[in-house]
């Protein structure tokens, strides 16, 4: 109780008090436990007088609720008890020469003093009140801040696991916790964040036991758990011989506990407190809902991925000739990208667009596709259908707008000359000047009903050959150097080489 006294202004109370009775009385505060809070004059030995009261045995005896005596030799202590809302204030105390008889003086005395302190439990009571208020505000603030942290986190990712890392890394850093920790046992998901104050040298033991008995046990109590004390006894059946203080708040989905989130830190670091409780909470929540979202994405995902493979089978049905073109073209399309240094939305609009690129054949007539000689002008120009015919069937799709122009433009030219809209340069979407260099060298290496695929080298030179005229120089550029470095997709699609293997490469 002595520091709800703490910083208060009682100069104004002993003017309060020398106006009202017109007596400058040796007044002072004393907090419950008999020490005194502040003293009206500097020079007085009024505290240690009263210590020495209660050294002889004096115990602020109480006989009614108002101001009470107590005489020592010539002199009196006039004191009176101070309560508020949560008990026991302190004490207000005068000394005074002992009279014959209790002069009327002191009546004005003690009405003074109850009005001092009803006055002063009204400013501990509001001092209180702005102490819990700035708490609570504080607590807030922090709430926000970590909701802002998530917000911005998860619009700056893409959703999947590295969503989550980011997000605890960031709670991690925000809650100055040795580990943060995402747990959900049904899709064998454990990411985890570290912002160590002291090394963790059985990390992996501690993310094993979050998998364990802590999920279970969390499971079963659908509320978040603190353990704090070494001594708490349910270290004797979660983290077992482990030495951390541990927050763990469930996520909860569907009034169904689907993962955890857990905050692990060396003993020697502070408790976890009621605060932090609050923030786990909301972070579990957050999580919750982005769980949701990423399931939900995921299963668009899968959905994304069956409906293109069901999509590139129907063309292989067609012309089984042209088998595993689609997925070669996808694979070289997307290492050039990723040399490129592609951004995320770009890269995931050129992997749809070049695994896509031909599904436009599934309108082209069988015996046009499938002829295994020349093809005349009027079968040709079916071929040239294709693009548009592709742009026809995926526009429909919006998950594949970004993807639709790399798969129409394909077969344009560099110099204008090619198809479906005769586009020239830089004209021709960057997706589809990708996927002309990969779709050319795949043309040219796979084999054909009326002849077999050509080497890799033959395949670089015309490449080489038509730059600037079909294809993007740049683009060829960059191509070049990605096979340079002897990529192991060149054995694996089983393309012939004219020159044998230098000794390194075959090592």
């Amino acid at each position: 109780m002595h520091d709800a006294l703490n910083d208060l202004d009682f100069s104004r109370h002993a003017r309060w008090l020398r106006r009202t009775t017109g007596v400058d009385y040796d007044f002072a505060v004393c907090a419950p436990d008999a020490s005194v809070c502040w003293q009206q004059q500097a020079g007085s030995d009024i505290g240690a007088w009263i210590a020495a009261r209660i050294a002889a045995g004096f115990a602020w005896a109480q006989d009614g609720d108002g101001m009470q005596r107590h005489d020592h030799q010539a002199a009196s202590l006039l004191y009176m008890a101070m309560h508020g809302k949560t008990g026991l204030l302190g004490y207000l105390v005068v000394r005074v020469a002992t009279p014959d008889a209790a002069p009327t003086a002191w009546d004005a005395l003690a009405e003074t003093f109850e009005d001092i302190g009803a006055g002063i439990a009204d400013e501990v009571a509001a001092k209180r009140e702005l102490d819990s208020m700035a708490l609570e505000l504080s607590e807030r603030y922090e709430e926000l801040h970590l909701v802002y942290a998530i917000d911005k986190t998860v619009q700056q990712l893409e959703p999947g696991a590295d969503l989550f890392q980011r997000l605890l890394q960031s709670w991690a850093e925000h809650m100055d916790a040795d580990v943060a920790a995402f747990v959900k046992p049904g899709e064998n998901l454990c990411v985890h964040a570290t912002n160590l104050s002291a090394p963790i040298h059985n990390l992996d033991l501690v993310l094993v036991e979050m998998r364990g008995d802590l999920y279970r046990f969390t499971h079963s109590a659908r509320a978040p758990i603190v353990i704090n004390d070494v001594n708490d006894p349910r270290r004797a059946y979660i983290f077992t011989d482990l030495p951390f203080k541990l927050l763990c708040c469930p996520v909860i989905h569907d009034r169904s506990v689907v993962a955890i989130l857990v905050l692990a830190n060396h003993l020697a670091k502070p408790d976890f407190s009621n605060s932090d409780r609050k923030l786990g909470e909301l972070l579990a929540n957050q999580l919750s809902g982005l769980s949701k979202m990423y399931g939900m994405l995921a299963e668009t995902q899968k959905f994304n991925d069956q409906m293109a493979n069901a999509l590139i089978e129907a063309v292989e049905a067609k012309d089984p000739y042209t088998r595993g073109h689609s997925e070669r073209v996808h694979y070289i399309t997307m290492e050039i990208g990723k040399a490129m240094n592609l951004g995320s939305r770009d890269t995931d609009d050129l992997f749809w667009g070049s695994l896509l690129h031909d599904v436009g054949k599934i309108g082209i007539p069988d015996a046009v596709l499938c002829k295994p000689g020349r093809l005349t002008a009027d079968e040709f120009t079916f071929i040239k259908v294709h693009p548009e015919r592709s742009y026809e069937i995926l526009r429909h799709i919006d998950r594949l707008k970004g993807a639709v122009p790399g798969a129409r433009h394909h077969q344009e030219k560099y110099d204008g000359t090619g198809y479906p809209h005769g586009l020239k340069g830089n004209d021709i979407p960057l997706h589809a000047r990708i996927i002309a260099v990969a779709d050319t060298y795949d043309s040219i290496t796979s084999s054909r009903a009326y002849r077999a695929g050509r080497s890799h080298e033959v395949a670089m030179a015309e490449i080489a050959r038509v730059a600037g005229s079909q294809l993007d120089p740049a683009i060829i550029k960059v191509f070049e150097e990605v096979c340079a470095a002897e990529p192991e997709w060149i054995a694996r699609f089983n393309i012939a080489r004219d020159v044998p293997l230098r000794p390194q490469q075959a090592a």
